[in-house]
């Protein structure tokens, strides 16, 4: 079996990609596998971190706030579409998969031109604009949130869930000698804030700006992931030179970093939600409102609304977050009704079933 897997740009994207790639080699040994990302994104370098194949287009997004930025958009497209020719014709796929991201459009535009099953995995509640301009061309479209049928034909949905990194999904491990690895004294509680593998500004800014506070609470350790973007402007600031504060550019182990937390200050993407989930850690959502359609804050109030986790405005986060977190931490009855409630969205088994969903494809074609 042969199957090509495009999108990325974020990690949102990328990790459940290598997810069902890796489900699908344990469904169907000695599957072939192909990606195909974006030149210059953070997948050209995760997806052979990997152990996978990829090859790269020449494509970005629509910038819809500095049209002039998109002079370039139609040559990129037309070269995306040619070279996604080229690549299927030469690897002759059984199934191509889109999982989101500027990569996936061009591929599966092809591959319906060329009567290729495909599939694509859409992560929020709120469809993206490669997926919606995509979902009469393909085969099955899978899902994570209810009510996708207002942006989908409701006979190709499949409700799935999102896949998660699959060292989230391990048996549960001791919890003080997962401390011991972080130098965190056992009886501290611990508090992960995560804004992705680039980084989130307001989330920065808070800890920056409350340094006080956090030095005033030295029986709760702060585990901080700055990301790549603003290694230079906090990795050095009072805050991350704090004692019960440790920050990081990118957490490698986000399994242990779950397993010690006792709560997570996050953004909102559909990859983070689905590993709290998972995980079934309480969480402190502040969700992105610089992403298209604010999908964050729809994803978002879909679990405050179930009681499943803490939502405050990206607006008052810098002012209000670090101490909201706090104060949570002192009612235990709220924290562990916030995490059975979210562990109740949790779909562990979401990269198996798209998986099998995409061999389903191929013995059909």
């Amino acid at each position: 079996m042969k199957v090509m897997i495009s999108g990325g740009g974020t990690g949102g994207h990328i990790f459940p990609a290598i997810a069902i790639g890796n489900a699908l080699l344990v469904e169907q040994p000695g599957t072939q596998l192909l990606y195909v990302g974006a030149k210059g994104k953070m997948e050209m370098s995760r997806i052979p971190a990997a152990g996978f194949e990829i090859e790269g287009l020449w494509i970005s997004g629509i910038d819809r706030k500095k049209m002039w930025k998109n002079i370039l958009f139609p040559f990129k497209l037309f070269s995306s579409l040619w070279k996604s020719y080229r690549l299927i014709k030469k690897f002759s796929p059984d199934v191509v998969v889109g999982v989101g991201g500027f990569a996936s459009g061009p591929l599966l535009e092809m591959a319906s031109r060329l009567n290729v099953p495909s599939l694509i995995q859409e992560q929020n509640s709120v469809a993206g604009l490669t997926n919606r301009l995509l979902a009469k061309k393909v085969d099955k479209i899978c899902v994570a949130f209810d009510g996708m049928e207002r942006y989908f034909p409701k006979e190709k949905i499949v409700y799935t869930g999102n896949p998660v990194r699959a060292n989230l999904l391990k048996e549960s491990v001791n919890i003080e000698s997962e401390k011991l690895k972080w130098n965190i004294q056992p009886q501290c509680k611990v508090v992960v804030s995560l804004g992705g593998s680039l980084g989130a500004r307001t989330l920065n800014q808070m800890f920056r700006d409350q340094t006080d506070l956090i030095a005033a609470n030295p029986n709760i350790h702060f585990v901080w992931q700055y990301g790549k973007l603003y290694k230079e402007e906090y990795s050095q600031c009072d805050t991350a030179k704090l004692d019960n504060v440790s920050a990081f550019e990118f957490i490698d182990d986000m399994s242990s970093a779950y397993t010690i937390a006792d709560m997570v200050i996050a953004r909102a993407g559909a990859l983070t939600l689905a590993e709290l989930a998972v995980v079934a850690k309480p969480a402190l959502l502040i969700p992105s409102p610089n992403v298209a359609d604010d999908h964050q804050t729809k994803n978002a109030e879909q679990l405050a609304n179930m009681d499943a986790a803490i939502v405050l405005s990206d607006s008052e986060a810098r002012e209000k977050g670090l101490a909201l977190a706090i104060d949570s931490l002192e009612n235990t009855e709220r924290l562990d009704s916030l995490s059975r409630n979210i562990a109740q969205y949790g779909s562990r088994d979401a990269a198996r079933v798209i998986a099998n969903e995409i061999v389903d494809l191929k013995s059909k074609s």
